[in-house]
């Protein structure tokens, strides 16, 4: 019997995390801004009777008296859109309410900490450079990435025995399907038997991994990792986006076009974003459970399936 503090629990990440927990000898309490508000919609996470929630902001919330032996901090703003509207209240909402999550933890004498951090701490990732690792020297180019690469120090100048989580791109159940996301948007696309829409010319290389993989992975470091440690979460294995839009067709079975805006430039190497996840995988024995088809065949027959019980 473990007790867990988990912050963005309502979020994507959380619910993966949720889901790969609920059964488990566990206890977890979850931060939300509005708690009913997430069961009314979710139901499924208020049948777990070792889950319970604490309500407030992640910048000021009023601090459970339990002990716990955990934190998991996964709590943030949707990246594109804060960061392009409101990026002060971005920023406070990564570096205030990391603060507030190392106040909450020293007074409930957490063993150790999570923190979710992602690969945009990284910046540009350089053409020639076909997997980016963890010793890569950071310089992120947004207020998220840089408020991430903040919060991380705080977590690791914290005393508080801290590993921290880099992750990437995702696909799964609970991924919106008309938001930044690529591989969402593709699905969504094929789900409403519209046509794929690709703005650019569909040469940047991106890659995806699964939300199951990525809560087993995210439960290891925080168990196993090295104190201090940093590690990559995600699929090393790149696809251009163009190549994406076929395979989520092919997966979907559906007859939706697919209509490639931009023109390719024959004279540059394609953008990348690609993890190396050797450290994981040699440090703590992870392993990708899912291959990408999987991972979009699970996602669509999910989707399928709640369109059908609605």
């Amino acid at each position: 019997m473990k007790r867990i503090f988990l912050t963005g629990g309502t979020g994507l990440f959380g619910k993966w995390l949720l889901k790969w927990i609920q059964g488990l000898d566990v206890e977890v309490v979850v931060l939300s801004r509005n708690p009913s508000a997430f069961i009314d919609k979710f139901p499924l996470f208020g049948q777990n009777p070792k889950l319970a929630f604490v309500k407030g902001d992640i910048r000021d919330f009023n601090f459970p008296i339990d002990k716990f032996d955990y934190v998991i901090h996964a709590a943030t703003e949707a990246s594109v859109n804060q960061d392009q509207k409101n990026p002060d209240k971005m920023y406070s909402v990564i570096v205030d309410g990391t603060k507030r999550v190392l106040e909450f933890s020293r007074q409930a004498g957490v063993q150790r900490i999570l923190y979710v951090s992602s690969g945009a701490v990284y910046g540009f990732q350089p053409r020639e450079l076909s997997h980016i690792p963890e010793t890569f020297q950071c310089n992120p180019v947004t207020v998220y990435g840089k408020g991430k690469m903040k919060a991380e120090q705080m977590c690791l100048d914290s005393g508080i025995e801290t590993v921290i989580a880099r992750c990437f791109a995702f696909v799964g159940p609970w991924l919106p399907l008309d938001s930044h996301f690529a591989i969402g948007n593709f699905i969504g696309n094929c789900l409403r038997n519209e046509p794929i829409e690709i703005k650019g010319d569909g040469s940047p290389l991106r890659s995806y991994m699964y939300g199951l993989d990525l809560a087993d992975w995210l439960m290891e470091i925080l168990l196993n990792g090295c104190s201090g440690g940093v590690y990559n979460v995600g699929s090393d294995e790149a696809i251009a986006i163009s190549d994406l839009a076929f395979k989520v067709r092919a997966c979907a079975g559906t007859g939706s076009s697919i209509l490639i805006q931009g023109t390719p430039d024959h004279c540059g190497l394609p953008s990348l974003y690609i993890p190396s996840i050797r450290k994981a995988k040699e440090e703590l024995g992870l392993c990708l459970q899912f291959t990408l088809d999987a991972a979009i065949k699970q996602t669509l027959d999910w989707y399928r399936n709640q369109d059908q019980s609605s």
